[in-house]
């Protein structure tokens, strides 16, 4: 990749939000479906989606993409990072902490900002949401998942049809059926194609869907993970539609089984967020970045790794206090960022040299995705415009999926949901 392309590439593939927040950048911030576009030009390729639970995180991710020549999605998700956040990274300051860090670090490689899982549980929601998402674009913004498999299938297509006109044209799009619940209520060949046909008709064309496909977020310890095979059934009924395929909760998953993801299906997106978070505190990890626990259940730290022993401490008599465990450690993120932000420049390095590490593997080795991302420029060079349009086209008959007819059809849909509960991530 020459500097000539990525210049250009520059001048022409920042999105309108992009350039009004930042004119003077040299970040080449883009949209996601550039990243999508750069996956399907490679050879069984999957960009990361590293969750910026932490500016640790986010400097380790974008260090490993940039040592691999991988194009990269940063990306919060509404529980992480909304109105209720239990981090400090957050929807409305993500992409300028991206864009500072891209340019003080000389970041030459492309880079979506994605608001993963933006939740809608019911009708409330979606008049909130035409409100709000707005802002997210207004603040940086360039990929968005409108998640709302919390509600039935009639509910969570009708709320993509309806937020679809505060979604830029030109933005990412990832949609989603069936909640992340590990094996109980995975999702099924005909709720997916039921909600891919229904926003096709209605000339909505996603670049990704996210599947439960068994898989959960943050920790993982069973030995379910990934249906490979029910993941590539799916893929294969939806193709005409040309959507391709977003994998959430990686945890908990080695890594044969998500080069198995990589290899035999239309996976091109894959979320990483708790282990992530675990490696830049010191933790102690698996191959698949799955903290690993002791006897009691406790976390194990690497001495002289991460955070300091003290501020550990320090962290788990928070948790002990406010009573986290396990996975809820997560919610140590918001009271501990300024805290970790203070601590001296070689413990900071070496919590970024630890994700940096960990990233660099998986991009390369697991997720093939190393030399990404001159095809994602050439793809922006191609379009000649931060906007490249959608795969897919409409081959649905509007006619046939109005209000009406989308609840009489999924009132046919025979679907196992699972069991009630919160599986925000």
């Amino acid at each position: 990749m020459s500097k000539q392309s990525f210049d250009e590439a520059l001048k022409v593939g920042r999105p309108p939000n992009i350039i009004q927040l930042f004119p003077n950048s040299k970040a080449l911030i883009i949209s996601g479906k550039f990243i999508d576009r750069a996956m399907l030009a490679g050879s069984q390729a999957i960009a990361m989606a590293a969750n910026g639970r932490n500016s640790f995180v986010i400097r380790g991710a974008l260090r490993a993409a940039q040592k691999a020549r991988a194009a990269l999605i940063i990306e919060i998700a509404k529980s992480e990072g909304g109105a209720n956040a239990y981090c400090a990274i957050n929807y409305w300051n993500i992409a300028r902490i991206v864009d500072a860090a891209c340019n003080e670090m000389d970041i030459t490689i492309p880079v979506a900002i994605h608001a993963d899982h933006y939740g809608i549980k019911n009708d409330d929601d979606i008049a909130a949401a035409k409100i709000e998402i707005p802002t997210l674009f207004e603040a940086g913004i360039t990929s968005i998942a409108i998640d709302a498999s919390h509600m039935a299938d009639d509910k969570n297509l009708l709320a993509s049809i309806a937020l679809n006109d505060v979604v830029p044209k030109w933005a990412g799009l990832e949609t989603e059926v069936g909640e992340i619940k590990g094996k109980e209520g995975l999702s099924t060949v005909e709720e997916a194609l039921f909600l891919i046909q229904g926003l096709n008709a209605h000339d909505i064309f996603p670049d990704w869907i996210a599947l439960n496909n068994g898989t959960t977020h943050g920790i993982e310890a069973s030995g379910q993970g990934i249906q490979v095979d029910l993941t590539a059934r799916i893929h294969e009924a939806l193709a005409e539609y040309k959507i391709s395929g977003a994998q959430h909760g990686t945890s908990g998953n080695n890594s044969d089984r998500l080069r198995q993801i990589a290899a035999s299906t239309r996976t091109t997106k894959a979320n990483v967020a708790t282990a992530l978070q675990m490696i830049s505190w010191g933790l102690e990890v698996n191959d698949y970045g799955n903290a690993i626990l002791d006897a009691e259940g406790n976390f194990q730290k690497v001495k002289d790794a991460g955070v300091t022993e003290v501020m550990w401490s320090e962290m788990q008599a928070y948790a002990e206090a406010q009573g986290y465990k396990g996975g809820n450690y997560k919610k140590l993120n918001l009271p501990f960022e300024n805290k970790l932000l203070g601590q001296p420049k070689a413990i900071r390095e070496r919590m970024i040299q630890r994700v940096e590490d960990f990233a660099y593997n998986m991009i390369v080795n697991v997720f093939n995705a190393e030399n990404t991302a001159s095809l994602a420029i050439e793809a922006i060079l191609d379009a000649g415009s931060f906007d490249c349009g959608s795969k897919a086209n409409r081959i649905e008959d509007p006619r046939n999926w109005t209000p009406d007819r989308i609840k009489e059809r999924a009132a046919q849909i025979d679907s196992d949901k699972g069991p009630a509960g919160d599986f925000d991530d």
